[in-house]
This record gives structure tokens, sequence and C-alpha cells, in this order.
């Protein structure tokens, strides 16, 4: 039996310009499965990181009832320096935990398991804002394993980084992986990823064009919805992944 815990039927989503309406997202109906990685391909535009904000309840859709989410979902944003809100590691773990009135001693708790999850252990009193740019985002993800929140959302978690940073977070979503976390990774760098997901689904245009195994997305037209097949440059599914 499956055990659905995001539910998004008939999406859309319309912003108001000062050239009319703009569609983000038209008519997009997914599931997604508990402990499952998937990842979301798509163009700048596509509508990825509109639909992932409004699983994450930041923004809500045109239609009130058609996302339903039935477990706590954190956003790892692309900028992820702008989630840092503590002076270090630590600190930073610790203020969610703090906030939702945790005693002195669980916080504790959190901000060293979350540490230790990361591989953060040894910079947790290291200033923050000097961590690189694979560490900033293994921090955002730190700061919601302490709060134990079962779903993580990584939009363009590659970006700027290089091959030292892909390889940290890559390990860091094999870890969730093997913790049973679901796993939503919204990037157009499929080479470095891909091989890591149970299943692919594509964006264009704020349209669901393709919803399949990763094996299935290599197999179509990708060019087409302005992805660059990453097979062009590597043998087979299994190679993408940079580790």
């Amino acid at each position: 039996m499956s055990d659905v815990v995001i539910s998004i039927n008939n999406l859309s989503k319309n912003f108001h310009t000062a050239a009319g309406e703009k569609a983000a997202l038209k008519n997009v109906s997914l599931q997604v499965e508990r402990g499952e990685c998937l990842v979301i391909g798509g163009e700048n535009g596509s509508g990825k990181s509109v639909l992932m904000s409004i699983i994450a309840g930041l923004m809500e859709g045109d239609q009130a009832d058609s996302v339903k989410v039935n477990e706590r979902v954190g956003l790892v944003f692309q900028e992820a320096e702008t989630q840092i809100l503590g002076e270090t590691p630590a600190e930073d773990i610790a203020f969610g935990p703090k906030n939702l009135g945790w005693s002195k001693q669980e916080v504790q708790a959190a901000v060293e398991g979350a540490l230790a999850q990361t591989g953060l252990t040894d910079k947790a009193d290291f200033p923050a804002r000097f961590l690189s740019g694979g560490e900033k985002r293994r921090l955002a993800v730190a700061c919601m394993l302490a709060m134990k929140l079962p779903t993580i959302i990584l939009d363009e978690p590659y970006a700027n980084l290089d091959f030292g940073g892909v390889r940290q977070v890559n390990a860091l979503i094999r870890q969730l992986k093997a913790d049973g976390k679901t796993v939503l990774i919204l990037t157009h760098e499929l080479e470095k990823c891909l091989g890591l997901a149970d299943r692919f689904v594509v964006l264009f245009r704020g349209e669901k064009v393709f919803d399949g195994s990763p094996a299935q997305g290599l197999e179509q037209k990708l060019e087409e919805w302005n992805i660059r097949n990453p097979l062009t440059s590597y043998n087979s599914l299994k190679d993408l992944v940079w580790e």
C-alpha cells in the first residue's frame, strides 16, 4: 500500500504583472510517497521553485484544496546563506528547536545530532558566514533535521558549488535517503544527481510533461524541453552522480 505524503491535483498558479496574467503552473498533478527521492528537472522559469514554495507553505496556489501535504516540509533555498540566522552552526541549528519551546537538554541533543548527521561537528563554533557553499547547504539541512522535519526540498542545491561542494551535497542526500527522509531535488544539472533519484519529473513552461523513472526520462527528447540530456557526455544512468 502506498504512503502518499504529498498530493497535488490540477494545481495552477497565476501572477498578475504589468503585462497581464502570467501562468507559472498549469494544472499540475503529482504525488510523492514517503521516503522517495524525486528529482524535478526543468529550465529556469519552468515553475519548479513556485511548485516547491507552494508545497512548503510559503505560497498558495490558485485553488486552496489542490495541495495536501501530510507531513512537515523543510525547504533549502538556492542561496542557502539567506537562511542562516546564527553566528555559528551550533547557534543556527538551535534557533528552530528553541522557538518550538524545547527544553535546554532537548535543544542541545538536537544540535549535536544534526551536526553529526551532516558532518559539521568540527565546525560547530566556526563563523557560519565563512563556511563553504556546500557546508552552508548542509547547515540548512541540519536545521531541518534538528526540528525533525521528515521531508526536505533542495532548490538548485548545486548552484555555484565546486566539485567538492557537489560531493558534499550528494553524500548528504545519500544519508537522507538512508535515514528514510523524503527528498525533492529541483535542478537542471541532471548529470550531478539523477543517479540518486527514484523518480524523475520534468516541468516545462509551468506544465508537467514527464513523470517516470530516471531511465525512462533519459529516453525522452529532453532538448525539446530545453534540458540538456546528460547522456551526451556520460555513458549511463549510474554515472549521473558526482561522488
